[in-house]
């Protein structure tokens, strides 16, 4: 990812705590330099100082099949939004985005058993509804049987995480301040969550 060191985040927590809350992400694979990318919700944890990446493809979904053989790809990004030049001092500028996004590369692990996938999936409903797992608990055997074979899960252990806060670091105080004012009162969540990344960043730096 193209990183500017202005824009650039190491902190591995903080990548971290941002995978968990905007954890619907896009994994990719290449396979004969063709690229495939699939739409994910993922499980983020920590195991023994590795961050493991824990989801299922739809078993019809092949790209299951290319996770093992070469490293992968996992893009967690989700809020952005549009920086129009009005914000700043100076006439000679032009429009931008702003936006936050890790990328996350690993080494796939088929979880082929259902011994494997069922906690998969039971954690899957633990982070993501919980409330459902009562229901998921009285349902037939032979549904979940069918549920789990229609998967195939997964996990991946991160080798490189990149971090890129794009939060208009470049411009100055003043200007930053006029784009938190706008973007805080838009309709659009995604540009309000932005302003609330733009004042954690003032008020860290």
């Amino acid at each position: 990812m193209y990183t500017p060191s202005v824009f650039l985040t190491t902190d591995t927590a903080e990548m971290v705590a941002f995978m968990k809350r905007f954890s619907f992400a896009t994994i990719v694979t290449v396979k004969d330099n063709y690229p495939t990318a699939t739409h994910l919700p993922f499980l983020v944890r920590e195991v023994d100082n590795t961050i493991v990446l824990t989801s299922h493809f739809a078993r019809a979904n092949k790209q299951w099949e290319e996770i093992e053989a070469n490293p992968v790809l996992v893009i967690f990004s989700e809020p952005h939004a549009f920086i129009s030049p009005k914000h700043y001092d100076k006439v000679q500028n032009v429009p931008t985005w702003n936006y936050v996004a890790v990328h996350a590369y690993g080494r796939g692990k088929l979880l082929p058993e259902p011994q494997q996938a069922v906690p998969v999936l039971e954690q899957m409903i633990e982070t993501f509804e919980a409330s459902y797992r009562q229901q998921w608990d009285s349902l037939p055997a032979d549904f979940k049987e069918r549920a789990v074979n229609g998967i195939m899960a997964f996990e991946i252990a991160v080798t490189e995480l990149q971090g890129k806060n794009k939060l208009s670091q470049n411009k100055n105080e003043a200007e930053r301040h006029r784009i938190i004012e706008t973007l805080s009162k838009s309709d659009h969540e995604g540009e309000r969550q932005i302003a609330a990344f733009m004042k954690a960043k003032e008020k860290g730096s």
